[in-house]
């Protein structure tokens, strides 16, 4: 059991250790990294959840439980993890950074390869919802956390109307509304969506990796170990618990697991960054958070599936 877990979540982290060395031997400049990233982000990646979630009868996939169960896992998480923040007597500015962390999964990119890789197709049509719904909830929460401990001037609904001209949003959100058509999917969507995910999803995990600068991590303290805890292990965690209470099992769980337990999504280190706060930190426990996830997601769904909580996998 423990062997199988590991055929899932190897790969999808051996791409990203791919787009390491690839950056450090000078194979993968930042000018080329950033220019691919923005193409699979534009095209590649909503053209390929489109597909995916287009594929899925909703009506029949079990109740959106597995959705409620993470909405309500996230905002407790964020509650929480700034309460925690408070407690332990952070500085302000310090607060916003470690809460993000705390709560904001990497959905689209690492969680969606591994549910892909856990799952196939029909696990990248069920994370497909819960990345929608949870990429708008985490930029209204991030820009909240994020105004009231740094002061930035966004608004709320600046952050809504960007993330509804989100490339990803709009895909699966058109995917989610052909899928509820009352005839046949067309034939051309299986093979659109297995050729486009064995392509982008590897092609992006070597960007992150690409962009990760390692030697941040001897430069990490104790705040950065703090909320990478909370982001790897207690977020996940309390996900499972809730979603437990709500009856969520097989498939959905191990889904839903497996997108609140990724690292921390770079464009939190983004936020922080154009809000003025402390970057290096956000850098820290993004470079962190993605190295310790290989043991943290391991373990987890090894537990998850020795108790048959998740389903057949691949």
């Amino acid at each position: 059991m423990f062997f199988a877990v590991l055929k899932i979540i190897l790969p999808t982290f051996g791409w990203v250790l791919a787009g390491l060395v690839l950056n450090r031997v000078g194979l993968l400049p930042p000018s080329i990294n950033e220019r691919f990233s923005r193409l699979a982000f534009t095209y590649g990646l909503p053209v390929m959840l489109f597909a995916g979630a287009a594929q899925v009868n909703y009506r029949e996939m079990g109740g959106a439980s597995y959705l409620y169960a993470g909405v309500i896992a996230s905002v407790t998480v964020f509650f929480a993890s700034w309460q925690y923040s408070k407690l332990r007597g952070h500085a302000r500015a310090q607060q916003g950074v470690f809460v993000q962390a705390a709560f904001r999964s990497n959905l689209a990119i690492v969680g969606i390869a591994l549910a892909y890789s856990a799952y196939g197709e029909r696990g990248t049509a069920l994370a497909a919802l819960p990345v929608a719904l949870l990429t708008m909830l985490y930029n209204v929460l991030a820009v909240w956390v994020l105004n009231v401990t740094l002061g930035a001037g966004t608004t709320v609904r600046a952050v809504i109307l960007g993330v509804l001209k989100n490339p990803l949003i709009i895909g699966i959100s058109a995917g989610a509304v052909f899928s509820l058509r009352y005839y046949p999917p067309p034939d051309l969507l299986q093979p659109l969506s297995a050729g486009l995910s064995a392509f982008f999803l590897p092609a992006m995990l070597i960007c992150i990796g690409g962009a990760m600068n390692v030697s941040r991590l001897y430069r990490a303290g104790g705040l950065a170990w703090e909320a990478s805890a909370w982001r790897l292990v207690l977020g996940p965690g309390l996900g499972v618990l809730i979603a437990l209470a709500f009856d969520v099992r097989g498939e959905a769980l191990g889904v839903l697991f497996l997108l609140l337990a990724t690292p921390v999504a770079v464009s939190g280190h983004v936020m922080v960054v154009a809000a003025r706060g402390d970057g290096v930190l956000a850098a820290n426990i993004t470079v962190l958070t993605t190295l310790l996830s290989l043991l943290s997601i391991t373990l987890g769904f090894f537990l998850l599936s020795a108790f048959s909580l998740v389903g057949e996998l691949r």
